[in-house]
């Protein structure tokens, strides 16, 4: 974080000083809400939550090495000494005031890129990607994990310097408007609009309003839109635009293309990365094999190349660094080899409609190869959340998709999921093919009986439903959390 002094700090906010000695000469150099990652000259926020409240905290924050609170009510030590705070109405406003700032002084001191992502899935991927991209290009921040709302964005910007050369940050929502905030706070140069699905629908009412959301990014975007060609909502956003539109995709009209794509024996996407000049029908390509798994990962690779061009790196060097580049976030699309021959593939992050069939698909690709060893496909399915009134309609069309796929056995897991289970038994599965249980602990008990070596696994659900736990425990990995 760059430095700012407590003075600084009250006036970016608008907040109202308390209990710091000397504010014009009180300085802090990092930022967080969690009391635990503090450190010397630390500001602490003390953000209220749904399962606890940072007020709490505090005095175990600057115990850790805290020297500023950022606080929405007045708080003493145990001896009654006042904390040392900037008192605000509303915390989380204030973390956006405070984070519009330092994106301000960070431009002032250096030609930096902000580039923001959205979309109903991949961003996270398209941030790793992108981030591997530009860290040999100048210093780099992007988000740690998923952080992409109102909070996570904040903490994504108090971690650049004056520096940092690429701003890369993530844009989720709840609802319509959220997005055009982050857009105020962070004023995107390059704004990157993956795709369009069903996540999220019951808070939003809909995909066409979640549609209207994405594109508040194509509108807030001042240098260049990145709008991905093969999904018809978003290239809709083009009307929206403020500024030059770059497409990419797989379609003949993408600028930034991917040319004849198959995948190897691993499931890796293999294609031709091109770039097409608008002015002409030449174009410069170069063969690629991504080190992720499925081929859905194409729209990502593109995005992640298109952002890093417009950005400044040529085609030659984006590929090269494509080639063999894997994931770097847990738990999507993750591959784990078992000593006995099983493979796992623990894509139980996030689950929506369309990457739900997108990872039943890989699934069937990876078991029942073109050419090569035919093996035993094993979906282990959770619930897809927050679908709202979508939900029964959408987890039995998944039961559908998992029959007409072939999977070999699938495991329904969960009471919520249970319309996927009489998805596909309505669709044609027999008892032996399709399965439910109730609890993870029953699944992993019927894991335990029914895998053999050979087998291929997938787990998919959302995250609050857990199933990337029991993937972790099934493939055997210790550093599960």
């Amino acid at each position: 974080m760059i430095a700012l002094t407590a003075e600084e700090i009250a006036s970016a906010v608008g907040g109202r000083l308390r209990g710091a000695a000397n504010p014009e000469k009180l300085t802090v150099t990092h930022a967080d809400t969690d009391s635990r990652g503090m450190r010397a000259d630390a500001l602490f926020v003390a953000k209220p939550g749904e399962r606890t409240d940072g007020h709490l905290f505090i005095d175990a924050a600057l115990e850790a090495g805290a020297v500023l609170v950022l606080a929405e009510r007045e708080t003493d030590s145990p001896n009654g000494t006042p904390h040392p705070a900037v008192i605000v109405e509303d915390v989380i406003r204030a973390m956006g005031a405070l984070a519009a700032e330092i994106v301000r002084r960070i431009r002032a001191h250096s030609e930096t890129t902000v580039i923001g992502i959205t979309g109903s899935s991949g961003k996270t991927t398209t941030k790793d990607l992108l981030r591997a991209l530009l860290e040999p290009e100048g210093p780099t921040v992007a988000p740690q994990g998923s952080y992409n709302g109102e909070v996570g964005v904040p903490l994504t910007i108090f971690m650049a310097e004056l520096e940092t050369r690429h701003l890369i940050v993530e844009m989720g929502a709840d609802a319509p408007g959220n997005i055009a905030d982050l857009c105020e706070i962070v004023r995107p140069d390059i704004g990157v609009v993956l795709m369009v699905g069903s996540a999220h629908a019951g808070k939003f009412g809909g995909a066409d309003k979640i549609a209207l959301t994405k594109g508040e990014l194509a509108a807030g975007a001042t240098g260049h839109v990145l709008l991905n060609a093969d999904d018809s909502q978003v290239t809709a956003m083009a009307e929206r635009a403020s500024a030059p539109v770059t497409w990419f995709g797989e379609a003949a009209s993408s600028e930034i293309q991917a040319q004849d794509v198959t995948t190897d024996s691993a499931g890796h996407p293999v294609l031709t990365l091109a770039h097409r000049d608008a002015d002409s029908a030449s174009s410069e390509g170069y063969r690629i094999t991504s080190g992720l798994t499925g081929t859905h990962h194409v729209t990502n690779i593109l995005a992640a190349a298109a952002a890093a061009y417009r950005a400044g790196a040529d085609l030659q060097t984006i590929a090269a660094r494509l080639d063999g580049l894997g994931p770097s976030s847990r738990w999507r699309m993750e591959r784990i080899e078992r000593a006995d021959g099983v493979t796992i593939i623990n894509d139980a992050y996030n689950a929506n409609p369309e990457s739900m069939r997108e990872a039943l698909k890989t699934l069937a690709r990876l078991a029942h190869p073109e050419a090569g060893e035919d093996r035993r496909s094993v979906a282990v399915l959770g619930a897809m959340l927050e679908l709202g009134d979508e939900h029964n309609i959408a987890h039995i069309r998944t039961g559908e998709t998992v029959v007409r796929l072939n999977i070999d056995r699938t495991l329904v897991v969960g009471d919520d999921a249970y319309p996927l289970y009489r998805g596909a038994v309505a669709e044609g599965s027999w008892d032996d093919e399709v399965q439910w249980v109730p609890t993870s602990e029953e699944a992993e008990a019927w894991l335990q009986e029914n895998l053999r070596p050979g087998d291929v696994v997938l787990f998919k659900s959302s995250n609050g439903v857990g199933l990337r736990l029991l993937g972790d425990r099934v493939a055997g990995r210790e550093d599960s959390q």
